[in-house]
């Protein structure tokens, strides 16, 4: 190849994003709390695989839904013919997975996952088409009991995180006869408005009319909005459960609004449907959406099963949690290690380990292809990072078996540095850091 042509750049795939590590302190700080959220529940996580059998999300979200459609990222393994899929959600894995396993046979299971998921959609604001979510599911538990503190669970999540502005919409879709019912008398009560749908709107009457109470189109609104309602058609049992939901809810002081329109495309939901929505964001409201689906594990050719979930856009809520104005900035290490000569550089590799073995995060300096080797240099780095301290290592130092210990933060930076022996420096630096600069307690050697 001629020196003068340059390699072609190839780009990541269109709606698949990178994460930087600039913003790797946002999504560990969310994981982080996720996990210990979860863990404080008796949540216990399962990882299954990011392919799936094409099979599973045609029975598991119905055929005619959008996703199957035209959303899936669905391919055939070209090695023995399987058709497989990038899963474009969590919860038939998980149901699958539970089965295969026979997870709920000795009792219920409360269980989480978190990972990618991948749909094939127009990439927009908060929509991507490799992104991430976090959920629950509970396998196994009947009453309106799992459903609230699955909600209980979110608000919690939201408080630690210090989100202010979700707001909890709850409604109820019966089942299935209750649906039916209802869709009968929707579908006979638009076709006596039928010169007011849009052509989105006729295309679903038939075969998904409950989409249409979703739609955002103005010109339907009114209409929309004095169709029959579900809630009318639930019979007692379905109506207890709700009443129970709620009633936990209100004695936990968690606010909620019956929202009639809250509906779900897939056919296996049931009972109690709910959503975390913000109006933050912008149109994309919903940061949470779960509920009931009981029918689900029969389906997938399981014992009948109950069960309840929810799962949480993270990109989504990320973006929430960066509005809400706090600041993330993370400093790269506790300590930077600067050194000058051969020598110097040996003696410093065995500090640097001491310090680890503290309980340290430690930056140790390594050569670059630019000069940037020089004292000089070496500081600068070790002011970015962010670091307490830095440990300098020169020649002199070397000689005299100690290390410079210098203070970078904090109110007398100008001339706050010690000369301390080598053997020592781990402990003075856990000292200063667990105490401050004003004690002496020997005894203080961990932080961490």
């Amino acid at each position: 190849m001629s020196e003068n042509k340059k390699t072609e750049k190839i780009a990541g795939v269109k709606g698949m994003n990178d994460i930087l590590p600039a913003d790797a302190p946002l999504w560990e700080l969310f994981e982080n709390t996720v996990q210990s959220v979860l863990k404080s529940y008796g949540f216990q996580q399962i990882r299954t695989p990011i392919v799936e059998p094409t099979a599973l999300f045609a029975r598991g979200l119905g055929a005619v839904t959008d996703i199957v459609e035209k959303e899936m990222y669905s391919f055939v393994d070209s090695m023995n013919g399987d058709q497989l899929t990038l899963r474009p959600e969590s919860t038939a894995g998980v149901v699958r997975a539970a089965i295969e396993h026979n997870l709920t046979y000795e009792g219920p299971k409360r269980l989480w996952y978190a990972g990618p998921m991948f749909r094939h959609e127009k990439p927009q604001r908060g929509r991507y088409r490799q992104f991430h979510q976090v959920g629950a599911e509970a396998l196994g538990f009947t009453g309106p009991d799992i459903d609230a503190e699955l909600i209980m669970l979110c608000q919690r999540l939201w408080d630690d995180l210090g989100l202010q502005n979700i707001r909890l919409e709850l409604n109820s879709i019966g089942n299935a006869e209750e649906r039916n019912r209802h869709r009968t008398d929707l579908i006979a009560y638009f076709e006596q408005h039928k010169e007011l749908l849009d052509a989105d709107a006729q295309r679903r009457l038939h075969s998904n009319p409950l989409r249409i109470l979703d739609t955002k189109n103005p010109a339907m609104q009114e209409m929309v909005n004095a169709a029959p309602k579900l809630l009318d058609y639930l019979g007692e049992e379905s109506l207890a459960h709700f009443e129970g939901v709620q009633k936990i809810l209100r004695h936990n002081s968690i606010p909620f609004t019956i929202n009639p329109r809250l509906v779900r495309g897939m056919d296996y939901y049931n009972r109690t449907v709910f959503e975390w929505v913000t109006d933050q964001l912008g149109a994309q409201g919903t940061v949470c959406g779960g509920g009931r689906y009981d029918p689900l594990i029969e389906m997938f050719g399981g014992k009948p099963t109950p069960a309840c979930g929810f799962a949480i856009g993270v990109e989504r809520l990320l973006e929430l949690m960066k509005a809400s104005g706090e600041q993330f900035a993370q400093k790269l290490c506790d300590v930077y290690v600067v050194h000058q000569g051969a020598a110097a550089q040996m003696q410093a590799f065995v500090v640097a380990e001491r310090l680890r073995d503290a309980g340290l995060d430690v930056v140790l300096h390594c050569a670059t292809a630019s000069a940037g080797g020089s004292f000089k240099a070496q500081m600068k780095r070790a002011d970015a990072s962010g670091a307490d301290f830095a440990v300098i290592i020169g020649e002199d130092e070397v000689a005299k078996g100690v290390a410079t210990v210098k203070t970078m933060r904090g109110e007398n930076v100008e001339n706050n540095q010690t000369v301390v022996v080598f053997e020592q420096v781990a402990n003075y630096v856990v000292d200063q850091i667990t105490c401050g600069d004003d004690c002496d307690h020997p005894d203080h050697h961990h932080h961490h």
